[in-house]
């Protein structure tokens, strides 16, 4: 399977020109699966009761792109729903099939907690034979709940995670993938955002082994899931055999 990721810069609090920029990138190119960064229609942003989505904005972007480009879609969006705010995460296959998952994660530090509500439920999805966790930025700190009970093949990250702090990104990416036998598909953005905080190139893909087998050119980021490989890694190197059990609270 081709995952290709696009390192976006996101416009600040501008939906129509992020889809815009998003449709001209991706243009002339061809995956299994795309992905796009954490909040990519408006940026990583607090300002939850003007930015949200309240029509699905986001959404019918990406059921319209999926299905004119015949492949599956994933990336979060600022959400308004029943009156509480989502950082939700969408992935959408070219049959308009909906899988979403609610940040479980909020990042304190920037007081998102105080803005969006988390969410309660661990989100698996299967695409094209592939079973993939998703998650959403800051869960990346997080290893007990990305714990890998032999239930998923890949993880997919998309964040906006600063360059001050891009080393932790960069190595928290490949414990997940060690620690998981699993893939590990980190997407970040590019460029700076309304908060003056920067984003440098940072979009990686990591195999179990934790060597990186992404490839990069210009804005677009690509690997090669080769599960047949993955599951002779396993089979060789049969550590989640010996995992911890437990359960997490939600």
């Amino acid at each position: 399977m081709k995952i290709k990721g696009l390192n976006l810069d996101i416009v600040w609090k501008d939906k129509n020109e992020n889809f815009r920029l998003i449709e001209e990138e991706l243009n002339n190119q061809e995956a299994d699966l795309f992905l796009l960064p954490e909040m990519f229609s408006t940026g990583f942003c607090m300002d939850a009761s003007e930015v949200s989505d309240r029509n699905e904005e986001t959404l019918e972007f990406l059921k319209k792109i999926s299905k004119e480009k015949n492949t599956a879609f994933c990336g979060s969006a600022p959400v308004e729903e029943n009156g509480n705010f989502y950082n939700r995460m969408y992935f959408v296959k070219p049959d308009s099939t909906i899988i979403f998952y609610d940040k479980r994660h909020l990042f304190s530090f920037s007081g998102e907690d105080k803005v969006y509500t988390p969410g309660k439920e661990r989100v698996i999805v299967e695409h094209k034979g592939i079973r993939f966790l998703l998650q959403v930025c800051y869960d990346l700190r997080f290893p007990v709940f990305a714990r890998n009970n032999d239930d998923y093949d890949a993880i997919l990250y998309v964040a906006n995670w600063p360059e001050k702090r891009v080393g932790a990104w960069e190595h928290l990416l490949k414990a997940r993938a060690i620690e998981n036998l699993s893939f590990v598909f980190g997407l970040n953005r590019i460029g700076t955002d309304g908060n003056n905080l920067f984003y440098q190139e940072s979009t990686h893909c990591f195999f179990a082994d934790g060597k990186e087998i992404s490839q990069k050119d210009k804005n677009i980021v690509s690997a090669e899931l080769n599960l047949e490989e993955l599951k002779d890694f396993r089979k060789h190197f049969q550590f989640l055999n010996d995992r911890d059990h437990f359960s997490i609270e939600m």
